[in-house]
C-alpha cells in the first residue's frame, strides 16, 4: 500500500510539473509515458521541501554514517546543496558537501570539484534525480575515486525507474550497485506512481500505457 510520504511526494512533483504524463524518449531511446525532469523545480519553496525529502529518506538510511554528500552536474547540484540544508535543519547532522564541474577549471583554485575536498578514507553519498542508463553515474566516478582513496556507499534517487539496463534480467539501478558496490535507494520507484493513478479515473488512459511499459522495460 503506498504510504502517505509517498503519496506527497508524488504529488509534490506533480504540482511543480517534474513528473509528467505525455509521450516522451528517454536517453536510452525508449519512448515513455512519463517523464522525470526534475529541471522544472524553479521556487524556492519546491527546493526547500524536494530537499526535505531527500533528508529524510538519507537519515532513514545512513543516519549519520558518512563524512560527505556529493552532488553530480549539473542537476545534482542544487539537489546536494538542498539535501545538506535540510539534514541540517531538520536533523541537526552537518555534513560537508561538494560537486563537481563539467568543465576543469584552469585558474583560480583548478580543477574540476567545488566545495569540500574529499579526503583517504572518506564516506561519501552521491544525490542525484534519476537513473535510467546509469550513464551518468559512470562518468561521475572518475572524478571521485581520482580525488581521493574514498568510498561511495549509497545513492539517493527521486525515482527508480526499474528498467532493464544493459544485462537482461538486471535493472540500470541494479548494474550500478553491481558495478560500483553502491547502494541505490529511491524516495518512489515506478510501481509508486502506478499505484497512486490506478486510484483515479482521470488516468484510466495512462496506467494503461504505463502497464504496457512496465511489461516491456522493467524488472521486478
Amino acid at each position: 500500500m503506498l504510504s502517505k510520504e509517498k503519496k506527497e511526494f508524488i504529488e509534490f512533483m506533480m504540482g511543480a510539473d517534474v513528473l509528467r504524463f505525455g509521450d516522451f524518449v528517454t536517453k536510452s531511446g525508449r519512448r515513455t509515458p512519463y517523464f522525470v525532469n526534475t529541471g522544472n523545480y524553479r521556487t524556492g519553496a519546491q527546493i526547500a521541501a524536494l530537499g526535505k525529502f531527500y533528508a529524510a529518506l538519507v537519515k532513514d538510511c545512513c543516519g549519520e554514517n558518512f563524512d560527505a554528500l556529493f552532488g553530480p552536474a549539473y542537476k545534482g547540484i542544487p539537489l546536494v546543496t538542498a539535501t545538506a540544508s535540510s539534514l541540517f535543519s531538520e536533523y541537526g547532522i552537518d555534513k560537508p558537501y561538494f560537486f563537481n564541474r563539467k568543465e576543469v577549471k584552469d585558474h583560480g583554485e583548478g580543477g574540476s570539484l567545488v566545495g569540500y575536498k574529499p579526503a583517504d578514507g572518506d564516506r561519501v553519498i552521491i544525490i542525484e534525480d534519476v537513473i535510467t542508463a546509469g550513464t551518468a553515474v559512470r562518468e561521475t566516478m572518475p572524478h571521485l575515486t581520482g580525488a581521493a582513496k574514498l568510498s561511495v556507499t549509497d545513492m539517493f534517487i527521486s525515482v527508480n525507474r526499474c528498467e532493464v539496463g544493459k544485462t537482461p534480467g538486471r535493472t540500470a539501478v541494479d548494474e550500478v550497485s553491481d558495478e560500483f558496490g553502491i547502494t541505490v535507494h529511491s524516495i518512489i520507484d515506478v510501481r509508486d506512481i502506478h499505484e497512486y493513478l490506478s486510484a483515479n479515473p482521470d488516468y484510466k488512459n495512462v496506467v494503461a500505457l504505463m502497464e504496457q511499459y512496465m511489461s516491456d522495460y522493467c524488472v521486478f
